[in-house]
């Protein structure tokens, strides 16, 4: 990180349990140097076993992740991250508004056949990734689950979470797959709209579909980190956390860029 963002970074870091008095000891090494090793080993791909020398020892900044991927710390970062960029876009920090999809990709072989199936209609053997979105293409959810999970069963699933993490959520845009029980699901449930966005069976070739190329684009910037350009965690929670950590990193650069380079 740079010192600007870490600027931007140090005041919305989680606090530690030995701070407030919840037992446990200081960290050994400094949480800007941990972070810049968890943030090289998702932007590079490398193995955890592979960090580079200039960091703390693997196994140290492995425990780090490992203890904020359990105790769901690297998603209240990101959340706070969140707010920030919202606000600094003129926007509240709680959304009314989102978009859902999915992404599959393949499977490592570390990864059991548990948590693994095939995709017929990408044609990839590895894991999917649902996630949901605001429509400035931040992130508000995701769900790792087998490909062959299917888009309504696992967004019954994801947006029960968002919905109750996220009080204003009112309308969320979605492509045909998603059709079907779960609008009346979501409605009855949630109280929330889920709005097909149709393509016309008039076009042909690539069309930009109304709301839907917001939450494209966030697949285009995770399949930027080659950590995630192809599934190497053995746990779905780890593959999440991934997601979570690419997107703190996109928000740190955005919230430490000047004014005058974010318009």
């Amino acid at each position: 990180m740079t010192d600007e963002e870490w600027a931007v970074v140090r005041p919305l870091l989680p606090v530690p349990g030995w701070l407030r008095g919840r037992g446990g000891q200081p960290e050994a090494y400094c949480h800007r140097a941990i972070l810049d090793a968890v943030r090289y080993l998702v932007d590079n791909g490398i193995k955890w076993r592979a960090m580079p020398a200039d960091f703390p020892p693997w196994d140290r900044v492995y425990a780090f992740f490992r203890r904020w991927r359990d105790h769901a710390l690297v998603k209240e970062f990101h959340d706070r991250l969140r707010g920030r960029v919202r606000e600094g876009a003129g926007r509240d920090a709680e959304p009314t508004a989102g978009v859902i999809d999915s992404q599959s990709v393949k499977a490592d072989a570390v990864v059991g056949a548990d948590s693994r199936g095939f995709d017929g209609g990408k044609l990839i053997n590895g894991r999917k990734r649902h996630v949901v979105v605001d429509t400035l293409g931040l992130l508000l959810g995701v769900m790792v689950t087998a490909a062959d999970t299917g888009d309504r069963a696992a967004a019954k699933v994801l947006l029960a979470q968002v919905a109750d993490e996220h009080h204003r959520l009112e309308l969320v845009w979605a492509d045909g797959g998603y059709t079907g029980s779960l609008v009346g699901h979501c409605l009855a449930a949630f109280a929330l709209v889920l709005a097909i966005v149709r393509r016309s069976d008039d076009v042909k070739g690539f069309v930009v579909l109304p709301k839907r190329w917001i939450v494209e684009r966030l697949f285009a910037h995770l399949m930027r980190s080659r950590r995630l350009v192809r599934d190497f965690e053995r746990r779905t929670t780890s593959a999440e956390a991934m997601v979570y950590w690419s997107m703190t990193m996109i928000m740190t650069r955005r919230l430490a860029r000047p004014h005058s380079a974010r318009g």
